[in-house]
């Protein structure tokens, strides 16, 4: 992919030329993987990374394991953490709107449709509820306010998961034309949109995908699914090619 290669040079030419430490993964698709640090983070701007450290739900999030450790990293004192690759999405999403200023931009706050000052969990669990009584266990990658984000960066799609399991969630008829969703044999695709799209609906909030708008195929996944919801006010138009909002 393009913006993959892309985020993997400039990385690398950005570590090099500010003597940042980091490793470049093993295999074919090269990372860049930062060394973490007590005071700055080469995945973090500064501030953002302050920000982080003095909250201590944020920082929790600094200590997820790297899933590719054993086979696509080299051996370390510390441990690699998954917020410390270049491609991680959700240290995009977090060193964007842990930034002390980002919350206080009416701009910002306007396109979002959400409250100045807002400050954001990461990690939600919303529990969409099951037919069996129960909630899941899944995380929504941020909610801010009355509004649930899922981010993506290099990600190819949004998962997919067999119907019995899209199926065992209470509200998937009801907010779904079941016929219309895009499947995989005998799986949906876009799993990860079809369950946030059922959060915000059983928690009454929004919910907005924030990706690069170069990958075409998240985009046509995004309208693929919200066609396919049946309440019009569930869904409103996309306001850009890099942000679509349902709510």
């Amino acid at each position: 992919m393009q913006l993959r290669q892309e985020l993997n040079v400039r990385n690398a030419e950005y570590a090099r030329s500010r003597g940042l430490p980091h490793v470049g993964s093993y295999g074919e698709k090269r990372v860049v993987v930062y060394e973490p640090c007590d005071k700055n983070h080469g995945n973090f701007l500064d501030a953002s990374y302050r920000a982080i450290l003095r909250n201590s739900a944020w920082s929790r999030r600094l200590e997820k394991v790297h899933t590719s450790v054993a086979h696509h990293l080299p051996k370390a004192e510390h441990r690699w953490r998954e917020l410390d690759s270049c491609m991680s999405s959700d240290a995009l999403l977090m060193n964007v709107f842990c930034h002390p200023r980002t919350l206080n931009i009416d701009a910002v706050c306007s396109v979002l449709g959400v409250e100045r000052g807002e400050s954001p969990i990461f990690g939600f669990r919303p529990r969409v509820p099951l037919t069996n009584g129960l909630g899941d266990r899944t995380e929504v990658d941020m909610k801010l306010g009355s509004l649930l984000v899922e981010s993506k960066l290099t990600e190819s799609d949004f998962q997919s998961k067999s119907a019995g399991i899209v199926g065992s969630y209470r509200d998937f008829h009801d907010v779904f034309e079941r016929r219309m969703l895009p499947r995989l044999q005998d799986k949906y695709a876009s799993y990860q949109l079809i369950r946030n799209v059922l959060a915000a609906h059983a928690l009454g909030l929004s919910f907005c995908v924030i990706l690069d708008s170069r990958p075409p195929d998240l985009i046509e996944a995004w309208y693929a699914i919200m066609r396919c919801v049946r309440d019009s006010e569930l869904r409103i138009p996309v306001p850009s090619a890099d942000m679509a909002r349902a709510e």
